[in-house]
C-alpha cells in the first residue's frame, strides 16, 4: 500500500471495510496473518467467506480457532466501521484542543454516545502504562483543574483547596510531558511520583512548594520562588510545564467544558499526547498512534453517560 500523506490521501485510501482492513492487516502483520489464539503466523490460514465472499475472517491451520484482524486490537467487539474509526483517530488526534462527542458525532453520522465512546477508547490507548524515566533538567509542577463559578469567590475555594478542585501533578523535559492525576500534593505523594519518573541526579526544577524538599540526597534541585517574584534562576524555569498546563485547561475549558474526577486521567493522557508528538505531521502522528490502536485495553465499565 502506498505511503499516506494527508487527510485526503487518508479518506481516499481507507475508504471502505476491505481497504480499511487490508491497511490494518499490512500494518499488523506485514500481509502474512497471524492467529491472535495460538500466535501461529502462516499464509495459509483459512479463508472464510460469506455468501461467497471473504470480508476478514480467518480460520487458524494450527488452533482451528477464527479470527479477524481486529482481534486484540481496540477495535476488537465494534459495530463501528474501521473507516469511521480510522477518520476519528485522524480528527482527534490532529485538534490542538481536543474535538467534542457532538462534533465528532456530526463529522461521521454517528450518535453523540457512540463518539463519546469512540473517544474515551482512543484516550484509555493513550496511556502509559510504564513511563520511561525522565532525565536531565526536569521541570515538575502541581496544578488544580475544576471550580465552579458560584464558588469562585467563597472561602476555602482558591488555591490549593482541594473542596471542588482536582490536583494533578506534571513532569517535563524539552522532549515530553507527563501528568498524573493524584489525591493530593503531600510530599509523600510527590516523592512517589519523583522516584517513580525522574532518575537520581537529575535536575529536579520546582517552586517552592514544601512538598519537595528532602530530596537533595538523589536529586539536585533548583527551586523557583514565584512567592517572591522570581520566575526565572540561572537559566532555570518553570516555564514548559506552566505553558503545558495553561493550553490543558484552555482546552479542557474551551472544548469539553466539564470533565468528571473518573475521567481526568484520560483527558491528561490526551493532552500528554499531543504534546509528546507536537513535532509530528498529523498523519505521522495517526501512524504514530497506530501501534497504540493495536493493543487492547479493556476499561470496564465505559459509563453509557452522554459528556462532551
Amino acid at each position: 500500500m502506498r505511503e499516506i500523506k494527508s487527510l485526503i490521501e487518508l479518506m481516499s485510501t481507507l475508504h471502505d471495510k476491505n481497504s480499511c482492513r487490508e491497511f490494518l492487516e499490512q500494518y499488523r502483520w506485514q500481509g502474512v496473518p497471524v492467529c491472535p489464539h495460538c500466535k501461529h503466523k502462516s499464509e495459509h490460514h483459512y479463508k472464510l467467506k460469506n455468501k461467497g465472499e471473504f470480508d476478514g475472517l480467518y480460520k487458524c491451520r494450527h488452533c482451528k480457532k477464527r479470527f479477524t484482524v481486529t482481534v486484540g486490537t481496540m477495535f476488537e467487539g465494534s459495530k463501528i466501521p474501521l473507516e469511521k474509526w480510522f477518520y476519528a483517530i485522524y480528527i482527534f488526534l490532529s485538534h490542538k484542543k481536543g474535538i467534542s462527542s457532538l462534533q465528532l458525532s456530526r463529522d461521521i453520522n454517528v450518535t453523540q454516545k457512540t463518539a463519546w465512546f469512540m473517544l474515551t477508547k482512543i484516550r484509555v490507548n493513550m496511556a502509559e502504562d510504564k513511563p520511561k524515566k525522565f532525565s536531565g533538567t526536569v521541570q515538575m509542577d502541581e496544578t488544580y483543574i475544576g471550580g465552579k463559578n458560584k464558588n469562585k469567590w467563597n472561602k476555602g475555594t482558591q488555591g490549593r483547596s482541594l473542596k471542588d478542585k482536582i490536583p494533578v501533578v506534571g513532569v517535563l523535559t524539552e522532549e515530553r510531558v507527563y501528568a498524573t492525576v493524584t489525591p493530593n500534593t503531600s510530599k509523600d505523594v510527590l516523592h512517589a511520583i519523583i522516584y517513580a519518573l525522574i532518575k537520581e541526579g537529575s535536575t529536579l526544577v520546582t517552586d517552592g512548594w514544601p512538598g519537595y524538599n528532602g530530596l537533595s540526597h538523589a536529586y539536585k534541585r533548583i527551586i523557583i520562588e514565584h512567592n517572591k517574584g522570581i520566575y526565572a534562576k540561572d537559566g532555570f524555569h518553570t516555564n514548559g510545564i506552566e505553558g503545558f498546563w495553561s493550553h490543558l485547561k484552555r482546552g479542557l475549558k474551551g472544548t469539553y467544558h466539564v470533565v468528571s474526577h473518573k475521567y481526568l486521567q484520560l483527558y491528561c493522557n490526551e493532552f500528554a499526547y499531543r504534546y509528546n508528538t507536537r513535532t509530528l505531521t498529523d498523519i505521522q502522528r495517526f501512524m504514530n498512534f497506530m501501534p497504540m490502536a493495536c493493543i487492547r485495553h479493556k476499561h470496564a465499565k465505559l459509563i453509557e453517560e452522554q459528556h462532551k
